[in-house]
């Protein structure tokens, strides 16, 4: 799978549980997907969706939905690169990339919306690392980009991997606030790679044959 996150084509349901409201939401596309990385926890994103319109009824028009049985990745089966190379100290890593979706929001008698366009995409994130060398600060000073790589590994051999091809990162703000150690944030931002001709790929394996 490579990236632009885009689906034009999903439709989501929604119900109330106890309260017999059941919402058909069509023509939904992705706007904007958010992760964390830490050192506990699973692994939960954060997708926010814009639907072209939506549908209310009393009773489920989808049927009775299957189960869908989940092998979540921890966040200690993850692992950070940088041009290859473990990127070591991270304290905690966040990853946001966005479609930057315009909604097309014409006068309707049925209320919805015409569709939403996808602008110009952004990928941005942010890492909190101990400060112990001078690596990222070196790369931020003189204006490089690097590769950084956001994997994670079951040992059942499941896979999820976010390669971004070109990084950049701002001087950070480095505070010593008092006896413990020393931390930097980055705010990142990637750019299109001219090489890779893509800002990102994202790579999932496991044993699912469609979706």
């Amino acid at each position: 799978m490579v990236a632009r996150f885009r689906a034009s084509t999903i439709t989501g349901k929604t119900d109330g549980g106890e309260v017999p409201r059941y919402a058909m939401y069509s023509g939904c596309v992705l706007d904007q997907i958010t992760w964390q990385m830490q050192r506990s926890g699973l692994l939960t994103a954060t997708a926010r969706l814009v639907a072209q319109g939506e549908t209310v009824g009393t009773t489920t028009s989808a049927g009775t939905p299957a189960a869908l049985e989940l092998k979540r990745f921890g966040h200690f089966n993850g692992a950070i690169t940088r041009n290859g190379s473990a990127l070591g100290n991270v304290v905690s890593a966040e990853i946001t990339y966005a479609n930057n979706l315009d909604r097309i929001e014409t006068i309707r008698s049925d209320g919805r919306i015409d569709g939403a366009d996808p602008s110009i995409a952004a990928l941005t994130g942010r890492i909190e690392v101990r400060f112990a060398d001078q690596t990222l600060v070196t790369q931020a000073i003189n204006g490089e980009a690097c590769e950084m790589e956001f994997a994670y590994v079951l040992p059942s051999g499941e896979s999820f991997t976010f390669t971004v091809h070109a990084v950049y990162l701002p001087r950070p703000r480095i505070e010593i606030s008092g006896p413990q150690g020393v931390q930097a944030t980055f705010d990142w931002q990637a750019a299109r790679d001219s090489v890779v001709g893509r800002m990102c790929t994202a790579t999932l394996v496991n044993d699912v044959e469609t979706y």
